[in-house]
């Protein structure tokens, strides 16, 4: 071996943090991704049990509209 290559740190090494940084980032986008989704949540809408909710869409489009 003419030549001994230096060890360095694993840190140290560009290649590592492009190993690293994909799932980091990916981490840090689903924590996100989730506060956000828990922070802004819809509020639940009860249904009226009697009628199904397209009989409920179809009745409030055929209702007229009171001209202004």
């Amino acid at each position: 071996m003419p030549h001994a290559q230096k060890s360095s740190r694993w840190w140290r090494e560009p290649i590592m943090w492009l190993v690293l940084g994909g799932p980091a980032a990916v981490v840090v986008a689903g924590i996100a991704t989730a506060a956000i989704a828990l922070h802004g949540a819809d509020p639940v809408i009860k249904a009226d049990a009697s009628k199904p909710p397209a009989v409920q869409a179809r009745n409030h489009a055929a209702t007229p509209q009171a001209k202004q």
